[in-house]
Formats: structure tokens, C-alpha cells, sequence
């Protein structure tokens, strides 16, 4: 913006330099990643963008594009499907449906996410959209939407495929949308067994025992793959997402899961600044109906730092000059800086928080009057 008139807004003042966190511990995977869940700020990496086979991973999306369909309403949880052949004969990890038979959504659901049901997924997929292709189309889109670059699904199970591959920066991107847009149906993932047809099966996700912060999300495995694990672990009000690809053994993954949790709790902290619709800055308007507007964010605005280090922040509001009506709701206006020792962790933009009509003739031309001699 032309001519940005700087306004200094200091969040605290910095009492005391923190000592930065140490690095990340090694992890034994292929490929990895930590990431806060509110800020998406990114805690530690590895191969991030490699890409890499995701394994069952792939039900995270497979179980996004499901929830896409029941938000729209164009499925229902009580819906009936019929298992087809292909469904039934679906190798791999299964929840023993019967070929011929009908089984709910709702259940359907829950064998693909607690136990990792090829077989749920396929039937799902052809109740959906015809043929597990048709639906593999719809994943794919649902992908290029959320910016996953890396990604392209050849079936919606994770069995292997050369065209079949994803990266950890991608599988977090879907997992957090998944969570952020579906927090209702994300509670099956914390579930730790699940009967159908009288046969009881454990979630294959350790941590849900070990740790009791651990709420989701999903395993992984095949021999090309290895071990692949999404976890999800909330403390105090601070939620982390991990994922790691590629490990060695069942135990492997939730041991290196483990370790990057600890890490991020350990040594970092997430703050929420300012509510989505919070008032943060009142600007003059030229020529509307009102002459002070409202500036906020448009979102719920955290920041994650090291720990220790929430008295150095400081904010910085840039404000466009000169702001005339009409202005109209969530108009963009200024820009939000958060810095921190110097460097900018995050940049959003300011908004107004309600329109603004355009005044009327005299008071215009009053304005016009006022303005002139400013």
C-alpha cells in the first residue's frame, strides 16, 4: 500500500532475553513433521516435502471427503450400504463386512478410522460416488484445494501405487482441515476399539494408551511404507499435531511420535492475541455515515513462541491513509505485524469489522473541506 502510515503498538515490553529452544531430537523416519495445530506455526521437520507412501495415512483424506459428503447432506450416518464384491475382497486391513449385506454409514465410519478398514473404505467410496475411482477424483480435488502440492491418491485405502504418494507437510495440511471443519465426527479418533460383527478391534494407535493427552489420529503401514503415524495431543490448552513416515516397527512410530510431542511441549508455548471480530484499532473515516470504523483480524490470531518469551512480542498495525467510504465488511485496510527480537513471526491483515455507507452530500462536503487542510 502507497504511503502506509506506521502505528506502533507494543504488546509488552521485553523484560528479559529467553535462550532460544534447543534442536529438535533426532527422529528415525524417513520423513516428519511438527506443527501447532491453532498458529500452524511449524516446530520441527524432515523431509517434509518428499514425497513419500502414506499408507492408510490415505484414510484421512478418504475420511474428509466422507464428511464432506454428510455436512452437504448428500449422505446420511443412518444410510444403508450394500457391500459389493470388490469391497468385500479389498486386501489389507479390513472390518469383515459381508459381501451383499448392508451396513450404515455411521459404521461403515468407524471401521475405516478405528480399524483401519480397506474394506470400509471401498464401500464407502462406491456408496459416494459410484466407483472407488469416481471417489479418488473427488480426493484428489479436495487436495488441490487445500494446497496439497505433493499429493496424488490412486485409491482411497493406501495401498501401494506408483502413482500413490503424499509428504508429511501435505498429510498435516488435510489433517488439520479435517479437524478444524469436522470437530464432531474428529472424536471417533480418539475412540480405542470398535465391535462389528461380533468381532472387537483395538485402534492401532499406541499413544491413545500411553498418553492420556493423545486424542487421534491415524496409523499407517505397509512393507514399501513402513511404519506412519498422525498424532494429535492436546495440554493446557495447546494442541500439537505430529506426523512421521517411514519408521521401522509398530513401537517405532509411537516412540519417535512420542519424542517430537515432548519436544513442542517442552519448549514452546501458544498464545490466542486477538479473537476473530475482537476490535483491535479505530480509523478515521472520510465521507461515510460514520466517521470511526473498527479494525480487527478476521480469524482467531495465535502466535506459537519458545517458552518463556511471551514479554518480547510486540505489535506493529499498518494502516492504509486516507480510508474513504464505501468500505464494505472484512475490507482489508492495514496489515497486523507480530515481531519478535527483531524478526516478524506472523503478518495478517486488519479488516473492517462492519461497512461503512457512503455519507451524505453536506457531510462530504465537509469532509472534503476538513481533509483539504490536512
Amino acid at each position: 500500500m502507497a504511503r502506509l502510515t506506521i502505528l506502533l503498538l507494543l504488546f509488552c515490553t521485553a523484560l528479559s532475553a529467553s535462550a532460544a529452544p534447543p534442536p529438535p531430537p533426532q527422529v528415525e523416519a524417513k520423513g516428519y513433521m511438527l506443527m501447532d495445530f491453532h498458529s500452524g506455526e511449524v516446530l520441527a521437520q524432515y523431509n517434509s516435502d518428499k514425497r513419500l507412501e502414506p499408507a492408510s495415512l490415505t484414510k484421512i483424506m478418504t475420511a474428509y471427503a466422507v464428511f464432506k459428503e454428510l455436512e452437504a447432506g448428500h449422505i446420511h450416518l443412518q444410510d444403508q450400504v450394500l457391500v459389493s464384491k470388490k469391497a468385500w475382497k479389498t486386501p489389507g486391513s479390513r472390518m469383515f463386512i459381508e459381501v451383499g449385506k448392508k451396513v450404515s454409514v455411521d459404521d461403515l465410519i468407524h471401521g475405516m478410522i478405528v480399524d483401519s478398514g480397506n474394506d470400509a473404505c471401498v464401500a464407502l467410496a462406491e456408496h459416494i460416488a459410484g466407483s472407488e475411482e469416481a471417489f479418488v477424483s473427488l480426493m484428489n480435488k479436495y487436495a488441490r484445494e487445500l494446497g496439497m502440492t505433493n499429493t496424488h491418491y490412486a485409491n482411497a485405502t493406501g495401498l501401494p501405487d506408483p502413482e500413490h504418494y503424499s509428504t508429511p507437510a501435505d498429510i498435516l495440511k488435510v489433517t488439520r482441515a479435517l479437524m478444524l471443519e469436522f470437530p464432531r465426527h474428529y472424536a471417533i479418533y480418539s475412540q480405542r476399539e470398535f465391535t462389528f460383527n461380533g468381532i472387537t478391534q483395538r485402534n492401532r494407535n499406541r499413544l491413545l494408551w500411553r498418553d492420556p493427552s493423545v486424542d487421534g489420529v491415524k496409523t499407517g503401514h505397509t512393507n514399501s511404507a513402513g511404519y506412519c503415524l498422525v498424532a494429535s495431543a492436546r495440554r493446557d490448552g495447546m494442541r500439537l499435531l505430529s506426523v512421521v513416515m517411514g519408521t521401522k516397527s509398530d513401537r517405532a512410530r509411537a516412540d519417535e511420535s512420542q519424542k517430537l510431542l515432548n519436544y513442542g511441549f517442552r519448549f514452546y508455548e501458544t498464545h490466542r492475541l486477538f479473537g476473530a471480530d475482537e476490535p483491535i484499532k479505530k480509523v478515521r473515516v472520510w465521507k461515510g455515515a460514520v466517521d470511526q470504523l473498527a479494525l480487527g483480524v478476521e480469524n482467531d490470531l495465535y502466535v506459537t513462541i519458545p517458552r518463556g518469551s511471551y514479554d518480547q512480542l510486540k505489535l506493529r498495525a499498518r494502516i492504509s491513509p486516507d480510508i474513504t467510504a464505501p468500505i464494505h465488511r472484512n475490507q482489508s485496510l492495514g496489515l497486523l505485524v507480530v515481531s519478535q527480537g527483531g524478526e516478524e513471526l506472523k503478518t495478517v491483515p486488519l479488516v473492517a469489522l462492519q461497512p461503512v455507507a457512503k455519507g451524505g452530500f453536506f457531510h462530504n462536503l465537509a469532509d472534503s473541506v476538513v481533509h483539504l487542510f490536512k
